[in-house]
């Protein structure tokens, strides 16, 4: 308990010293580390796309983190229809039009259907502003209609975040472990794949992930429990580790404590905090004419 809270006051301590920028002009020499939240979704508050992400962008604000890359939509469908991906995509797409260089996007797809997921990738991402790629709970990453939706992403420099979780109680029907993400990653080593929540389970998570280098381990979405950024880093790097909230689902400070409270060199947590999403995501948005 200590631990928890002396992390959400390092939170707190640290967006007293900073201010949060869409310039793109951030100095990695600079003692305000660049915060860069890989993981974020348009609820928890009420309103149309615009309206939510000028909510979330002031609860932003109050902890300093500098840009966020948000996925799903408003429909938070499990197994979504191409015409629900479509719908969901398109208000990730108003939100990210409120706040260009700050607000980013992954195109939601579904490996359930395939070929019109490849068709939402080229609608979002070759042809639009969007710059990664997120699979959620339709299926399970390790299979191999997952094949052909990575290899279209890869080539074009589009990193994959899937969620992956390993419940004491069974996970859901499609819902992916780290050791799935494992195997999809050793079929596709020329692609980058962020495993969010690191697996929820994350000792297990970590040691699933750690044999395959182009897994990174991305921290939301469990409670700020001492040591789990500490495990990452010892067991991946730090170069392999990357923050994101889940919030509005959860709450930025507590998930800042993860990394802002451990016991890490300051060069550690600012490659965790926004330095590595800056390098994974450096390739497309240049591609793109987008700064990073």
């Amino acid at each position: 308990m200590l631990r928890h809270t002396a992390g959400v006051a390092a939170a707190a301590a640290l967006a007293g010293r900073q201010s949060a920028s869409a310039s793109g002009q951030e100095d990695e020499r600079s003692s305000k580390p660049l915060i860069w939240d890989v993981h974020a979704h348009l609820s928890g508050v009420a309103g149309t796309p615009e309206e939510r992400i000028k909510k979330l962008l002031e609860y932003a604000d109050r902890v300093g983190v500098d840009r966020v890359v948000f996925h799903l939509g408003f429909s938070r469908l499990t197994d979504p229809p191409p015409d629900q991906l479509r719908r969901d995509n398109d208000e990730v797409l108003r939100a990210m039009a409120v706040a260009p260089g700050r607000v980013f996007g992954f195109v939601y797809l579904n490996p359930n259907y395939v070929d019109e997921s490849i068709r939402e990738f080229d609608r979002c991402v070759t042809d639009g502003p969007m710059v990664g790629v997120k699979l959620w709970v339709a299926a399970r990453c390790h299979e191999s209609r997952l094949d052909p939706i990575v290899q279209h992403a890869t080539r074009a420099k589009a990193p994959i975040l899937q969620h992956t979780w390993l419940k004491t109680v069974g996970n859901m029907p499609g819902e992916s472990t780290p050791a799935d993400m494992a195997q999809l990653a050793a079929r596709h080593p020329q692609a980058t794949f962020i495993a969010a929540h690191v697996g929820g389970n994350w000792e297990h998570g970590i040691r699933a992930i750690r044999a395959t280098g182009n897994v990174v381990a991305e921290l939301s979405g469990s409670d700020p429990t001492a040591g789990m950024a500490e495990m990452a880093v010892r067991e991946l790097g730090a170069d392999r580790v990357v923050y994101g909230s889940d919030y509005g689902g959860r709450s930025l400070a507590s998930q800042l404590a993860k990394v802002t409270g451990a016991d890490l060199s300051d060069e550690a947590k600012h490659l965790i905090l926004g330095l590595n999403v800056r390098r994974i995501l450096g390739p497309i948005c240049r591609d793109k004419g987008i700064g990073v």
